[in-house]
């Protein structure tokens, strides 16, 4: 094997053989088949990575299929959403299909199946038929109606189509094997009455088709090639198998290209869940403010916290596509925003919890504008200029009147330098009736300007801190984000349940002061708050109230907690 073929991953390699043993590189055609009902998630990323990604490196075709058979829990809203983060990833579909599109093609095999006595119509209850399945060590029974004739099944079958029976009253199942190893093969459902507008079909159908069944044969309609999917379909693949075979002898000559499903582990991911059932409790349950909201592993949620699609491929790209699943932890996607953040997003400086620094000797009612890099890492992104003044606010925190030698900021009788500015000394501060510090008097040196180049100005000093002028300071809102979840793996205990886990200081909102430079700043636009992390603007910002969501640290502190 070539070096460049060992670098490919396996699902690669099985495309290279397939390839190798005769399949025409025109007959490649893949497919992302997502499910309508919730929002796409972080997990969801890898599978369409794989696909879209195999269609780029190929050329190939990617199909777009919304797996649309249950009316019960599908949305327009869910279709859109999904449409809408698939191209913010940068990604483009070659058609846009839904399983709905082939209701009656389906239904039109299923009546040749019935007539190859390969399916019956099952007149049991759902527990009936759980019962009379067995179990992974124990055969199954026979259905009392698996030998109904032919045409009982087909009226029976028709009578469903036309509205005539209750939930619940009959199915369709495929008659295969009830003493199968594989008890997906014990006599599958393929069909089951419901009673829901389709948000596409409307009212025009009342029966609607089982998954195994719809995806194989979608697939096949479509002519996929290869059908991808996560590693929890590897037991599917038997029945997959068994659906395709005997609908390719029906229609071999209109679909003459049989598909093939592999499988590749999924993505998990730490102190996150990945059930869409599990997120959408969230929701409903107002623990978090909606499908993007930004403690979301969604798409859409990390999109509005200020993730870009750069960081979430990249993400993917180092996981890798493997067969075993793992659990990656969050530390790595987060590494991947500060990453690309950092090469992307200008500084500039914000004060989350601010205090008081008056500089005595600096003319009052004097200002003046010095020049600050907007981005290191960029040397196309230019300067900007921030406004200076006696009065300006720094973090709390950075303020102490006694401290030991590690303590590098600003303290009674120190000096330090203020970020793209001068260098000052604190002298004395003022406390209110309980102690608290509430403003603190410092001076400067008028020959320490930053880039002034004077010999002063190069002294070293260990301490620099960020500041806003209180004159010129704009207020914002800033949302400073958690992990949703304090736990590692919230919904794998077995004795407690995830909502137990959730963080309860997942959220913090706070009154901030802002330089006047993003004033305009549009919604999306992603900053770095110097000395304090990566901020985007959020959906809820306006001209008269901006809003920052906090993305991500400037480094890992979750380790230390």
């Amino acid at each position: 094997m070539s070096e460049e073929k060992k670098s490919l991953h396996f699902l690669e390699q099985i495309i290279e053989e397939d390839l190798g043993n005769g399949m025409s590189k025109e007959n490649l055609r893949f497919r992302f088949p997502p499910e309508p009902n919730g929002y796409l998630h972080i997990g969801h990323t890898k599978a369409i990575g794989i696909s879209f990604g195999l269609g780029e490196t190929y050329n190939a075709p990617v199909n777009l299929r919304f797996d649309d058979t249950n009316p019960a829990k599908e949305e327009q809203e869910y279709v859109d959403a999904i449409k809408k983060d698939i191209s913010w990833l940068g990604y483009s579909w070659a058609k846009e299909c839904y399983s709905s599109d082939y209701f009656q093609e389906l239904f039109d095999w299923a009546v040749l199946l019935i007539k190859d006595g390969k399916a019956y119509v099952d007149s049991q209850s759902s527990e009936e038929m759980r019962a009379q399945k067995g179990t992974p060590t124990s055969v199954g029974t026979k259905s009392p109606f698996r030998t109904r004739s032919v045409e009982e099944n087909l009226e029976l079958f028709q009578g469903m189509k036309d509205g005539k029976f209750k939930e619940g009253e009959h199915t369709l199942r495929a008659k295969i094997d009830m003493e199968n190893p594989n008890m997906l093969l014990r006599d599958p459902l393929m069909y089951r009455i419901m009673y829901k507008t389709h948000h596409r079909t409307g009212d025009a159908w009342c029966i609607y088709p089982m998954y195994d069944w719809t995806h194989g044969e979608s697939d096949y309609i479509e002519q996929i090639s290869h059908s991808l999917c996560s590693l929890e379909f590897k037991p599917h693949r038997e029945l997959y198998n068994w659906f395709r075979d005997n609908v390719v002898a029906y229609s071999n000559a209109e679909y003459p290209n049989p598909p093939k499903q592999r499988e590749f582990s999924r993505l998990n991911l730490s102190y996150t869940i990945m059930s869409k059932r599990k997120l959408l409790t969230l929701v409903e349950n107002g623990n978090v403010a909606g499908w993007d909201d930004p403690r979301m592993p969604t798409i859409s949620g990390l999109r509005r916290r200020g993730y870009t699609p750069a960081s979430i491929k990249n993400f993917i790209e180092t996981v890798g596509v493997s067969k075993r699943e793992n659990v990656i932890d969050v530390a790595l996607l987060e590494f991947k925003i500060r990453e690309d953040l950092n090469k992307t997003a200008n500084r500039v400086m914000a004060v989350l919890n601010p205090i008081k620094v008056v500089i005595t000797n600096y003319p009052e009612g004097q200002e003046e504008f010095l020049t600050a890099e907007n981005n290191q890492e960029d040397e196309s992104a230019g300067f900007r200029e921030v406004p200076f003044s006696r009065e300006i606010y720094i973090e709390r925190e950075d303020f102490r009147e006694e401290a030991n030698k590690k303590f590098f900021r600003l303290k009674l009788g120190k000096e330090v330098r203020l970020k793209n500015a001068y260098f000052i000394t604190a002298n004395s501060c003022t406390k209110d009736t309980n102690g608290n510090v509430t403003e603190i008097q410092c001076t400067y040196d008028p020959l320490t300007k930053s880039g002034s180049g004077t010999e002063e100005s190069m002294r070293k000093v260990k301490g620099t801190l960020h500041w806003v002028s209180i004159k010129h300071a704009i207020k914002a809102e800033v949302r400073a984000y958690d992990r949703l979840f304090l736990d590692e793996a919230p919904d794998a205990h077995k004795d407690k349940d995830y909502m137990e886990f959730i963080n309860p200081d997942s959220l913090k909102v706070i009154a901030a002061f802002v330089e006047p430079s993003i004033q305009t700043a549009k919604i999306g636009e992603r900053f770095q708050f110097q000395r304090l992390g990566y901020f985007n603007v959020d959906d809820d910002a306006t001209a008269d109230n901006l809003v920052f969501n906090k993305t991500v640290g400037l480094r890992d502190s979750w380790v230390k907690k």
